[in-house]
């Protein structure tokens, strides 16, 4: 077998818009009437540049829900410190999320194990060094885990934070007494 040599002349560059490429894209973005549909991303990113910064109007104006929009804001460097059920826990949402960076997951049954666990380390943690907050990051990141797997329909994923959640809180039978008034 003989080796073939490929000359620069051989080579065809790049070319992203080729005619027929550009006329099927073109077909794609098209809506009903025929114009040219703006991606949800660009039409958020486009509404923020031109002045409306409210997350709220921009997911109405969108027709999305806040989460996408703080998402695509975030992503794009246009906003920090945006939190909800769906934003990355690999983002420093307070000073608790270092220990919990990246602990949540629930691809599968065995990841969510692993995850339910590593929850119940850092609390365990938390507790005894008798820091509260940390101990309520804890149960706020498993519940974002129950409803994350939940709502992707990952049941058994999500019955192992829920399961902890439920044996966590009903097992602490001690509470805080309340002084009787005199």
């Amino acid at each position: 077998m003989e080796e073939q040599s490929i000359t620069n002349s051989q080579v065809i560059a790049f070319q992203p818009d080729l005619p027929n490429v550009a006329s099927r894209r073109m077909k794609r973005a098209k809506g009903v009437s025929g114009q040219i549909k703006t991606s949800k991303k660009n039409r958020i990113l486009d509404l923020f540049k031109s002045g409306v910064t409210d997350i709220g109007e921009l997911a109405k104006s969108a027709d999305t829900k806040p989460s996408y929009v703080a998402s695509v804001l975030q992503t794009a460097g246009l906003i920090t410190g945006y939190f909800d059920l769906y934003t990355t826990t690999a983002l420093d949402q307070n000073l608790y999320s270092r220990f919990f960076r990246n602990a949540l997951s629930y691809k599968t049954v065995e990841l969510a194990r692993e995850s339910v666990a590593r929850i119940a380390r850092l609390y365990e943690y938390f507790e005894r060094l008798g820091d509260r907050a940390g101990q309520h990051h804890a149960e706020v990141l498993a519940l974002i885990g129950r409803n994350r797997a939940r709502f992707s329909g990952k049941k058994e994923e999500a019955r192992l934070f829920e399961d902890w959640l439920f044996n966590h809180w009903n097992s602490k039978t001690e509470e805080p007494q309340l002084k009787q008034a005199v």
